[in-house]
């Protein structure tokens, strides 16, 4: 008999395993359908937003691109299609679908990418994520449906705090939880932000913290308005994996003690957050214990380094850093673990190392966005978060090093070009070496960029594709010299890949907007 591990468990809640044994619209609705909105709970919209978040949840996905060109022809923005698009994911789905929170997660780095696009291109990421949004809502029946319910404004504004926020969602209460937050939310959105962290820090998961970043960072395109909105379905995604932790009878994360204690045994809230400035060295030792060490081991060790006075930016680096190893050092998805879209051997998708940088540049903007607790706390638990995971890759770093001696050419063009055919060849060993050697020569860096974003766009991702450009073009521009550029070797790495597998509704978008040339 086959033990159901923990971490098999939450990543059946990731990865929808649990969907597929007790049917999707179950999976989706548990603990929900009092909740939904009916005739006698008002639904939720949007103002002038509405008739466009109505399209976007309505419309087919071969209806949807035809109009939205359209739009686009008329002077429509492609941040107005994206806040539409966001707002008609959350309202179907409110954080409790694999698909559809993924899709959430991929617009805005969507919409970062078509700004460093030609403008004739610009539409095509996120016209790639809107298709996307629509195919997932109809084939989960949320065109007329919702999964976010009503919540009527608290009437009065009474004080609610993050650690009661934390205990309604251990307690699975849904209306006390949603209650609540709807009286948080009547203050700023940077302060509801703050108190969500007490349940975002409580589990080691991926969507978890990337959801919450990517539900903040998005109201600089739908609007401060909307906050209550995008927030929720973090609040509703913590119910949803509490509740079914407790129906499956997992223990929680041991973070949920161990934060506690570290920050008592450091006397971490009883000082200042520092401002010491760290060497390499010192990085690159955090870094490696991080990378190499138990998660107790590595929370500790950020803690201990918190309390000296480092600066959280540079902890921050650190814990970038380490993650981008697990991309560096991961053999491989093994074959017990691969699918058509996740062939063997492949790096892309839910792999080790892709989670592991998501993950901790959420961690890391959540620090910078943070009051002093959370500057504090997300270092820890991404720390925690990051470590204890070389069962999942090597202890040596992927073999790309020997393949150097290949790579004699030592002009941009043509560096450039054989990245792109090791790309078509699926040899990520190769693209690796030939962007260590680019980097080596100290070469511009657009150029590379521009290749790695052009199969960024055309490829799949099996659901990464955005996300992970994204995170490895922030992380390398928030990395010291001596050390960002393994953010550019991870990106080729991950894009060697996922070659293969052509975005849906890229080719349709593309002869709408009439564009004829290779999109690879």
């Amino acid at each position: 008999m086959t033990t159901y591990t923990r971490r098999r468990f939450m990543a059946d809640v990731g990865c929808g395993m649990l969907t597929s044994s007790i049917g999707a619209s179950t999976a989706l609705e548990i603990g929900l359908p009092h909740l939904l909105a009916n005739d006698s709970n008002p639904r939720v919209t949007f103002g002038s937003l509405e008739p466009l978040v109505s399209l976007m949840q309505e419309a087919t996905s071969d209806e949807l691109l035809p109009e939205l060109v359209n739009r686009l022809h008329s002077g429509e923005s492609l941040r107005k299609l994206v806040a539409a698009g966001a707002l008609a994911n959350v309202r179907a789905f409110a954080g409790q679908d694999y698909v559809g929170y993924h899709t959430f997660m991929a617009l805005l780095p969507a919409l970062q990418m078509s700004q460093q696009l030609p403008t004739t291109h610009q539409p095509l990421p996120v016209l790639k994520v809107l298709y996307r949004n629509s195919r997932q809502i109809q084939t989960q029946q949320r065109n007329h449906q919702d999964g976010l319910p009503f919540v009527e404004a608290p009437a009065s504004s009474q004080s609610v705090t993050g650690e009661q926020l934390q205990a309604m969602i251990r307690a699975v209460d849904w209306n006390g939880a949603e209650a609540q937050f709807a009286t948080i939310c009547q203050g700023p959105a940077g302060e509801a932000f703050n108190h969500l962290q007490y349940a975002v820090q409580e589990e080691v998961d991926v969507h978890r913290v990337v959801l919450s970043w990517r539900s903040l960072s998005m109201l600089d395109v739908v609007g401060q308005e909307f906050a209550h909105t995008l927030l929720r379905q973090s609040v509703r995604y913590c119910l949803d994996v509490e509740q079914r932790m407790q129906q499956q009878g997992y223990s929680p994360s041991p973070i949920r003690e161990i934060l506690p204690q570290l920050l008592t045994k450091h006397h971490l809230m009883d000082s200042p957050v520092g401002a010491r400035q760290a060497t390499d060295s010192w990085i690159s030792e955090l870094a490696n214990t991080i990378f190499g060490s138990s998660r107790e081991q590595a929370a500790e060790a950020v803690a201990i380094a918190l309390s000296e006075g480092f600066a959280p930016e540079n902890v921050g680096e650190a814990i970038s850093i380490a993650a981008n190893l697990l991309v560096l050092h991961d053999p491989g998805r093994q074959q017990k673990y691969s699918t058509t879209e996740k062939p063997i051997g492949c790096v892309h998708g839910d792999s080790v190392g892709v989670h592991a940088s998501d993950a901790a540049n959420a961690w890391r903007n959540i620090s910078r966005y943070g009051d002093a607790r959370n500057q504090i706390c997300s270092l820890i638990v991404g720390a925690f978060h990051t470590a204890g995971q070389l069962a999942w890759a090597s202890k040596d770093p992927y073999p790309y090093v020997d393949r150097l001696e290949e790579v004699v050419a030592q002009d941009s063009a043509t560096l450039v070009n054989q990245l792109a055919e090791a790309i078509l060849d699926n040899d990520q060993a190769r693209a690796c070496a030939i962007v260590h050697r680019y980097g080596d020569l100290q070469l511009p860096l657009r150029p590379i960029l521009d290749i790695l974003l052009k199969y960024a766009v055309s490829q799949d991702g099996a659901l990464h594709a955005e996300k992970f450009y994204q995170t490895a073009v922030e992380e390398y521009s928030t990395t010291r010299p001596a050390y960002r550029w393994r953010q550019i070797i991870a990106l080729a790495r991950v894009t060697a890949s996922e070659y293969g597998f052509s975005a849906p509704g890229l080719a349709e978008a593309s002869e709408l907007l009439g564009l004829k040339k290779d999109l690879g």
